[in-house]
């Protein structure tokens, strides 16, 4: 149970930020913001949603040891894995929004979305890979589901400007 409430965590936490971040951001940037208003805009996001999915994944662990068990019991396992998700979700935050601070915004535009994209193939091929299942078929599924969440943000951003 602890390993597959680590794993979930981690991967709850790299394909929630991949996808949040690369769509607001692109959202943002082709509604023609500048570079560093798109770079201050990622970093609340990436920095306000892993403490709040941190706390989310502790709050929402505790509550299913409590209702499986009857009773309380360790924070242990709950604080890993909302350690496990606060960090993933952070430092995967960076896989889109690191091209806006290397490129200008065109570029980084392409860089982001692209970046993520291979990222939430990679991260569905690795995770079927860890649970034996199929690795295209999951790294496929990964990126066309994140996909388009990446393509709501970039058609509001649009849509606004």
């Amino acid at each position: 149970m602890e390993r597959a409430a680590y794993v979930r965590n981690f991967i709850f936490g790299v394909e929630d930020s991949l996808v949040s971040t690369v769509g607001l951001v692109s959202g943002v940037a082709i509604a023609g913001v500048d570079r560093p208003t798109i770079f201050l805009t990622g970093m609340v996001l990436i920095v306000v949603e892993a403490l709040s999915m941190g706390v989310g994944s502790l709050l929402a662990e505790s509550s299913a040891e409590e209702f499986i068990f009857r009773r309380g019991r360790s924070l242990r396992l709950p604080l890993t894995g909302a350690g496990i998700m606060l960090v993933s979700y952070f430092l995967a935050g960076f896989i889109p929004l690191g091209p806006y601070l290397l490129a200008d915004v065109q570029q980084a535009f392409i860089l982001s979305i692209c970046n993520s994209l291979a990222a939430l193939f990679l991260l569905g091929a690795l995770s079927a890979r860890y649970f034996g299942a199929d690795i295209l078929k999951n790294g496929a599924r990964m990126l066309l589901l994140g996909g388009l969440a990446v393509a709501a943000g970039t058609f509001v951003g649009a849509l606004i400007n």
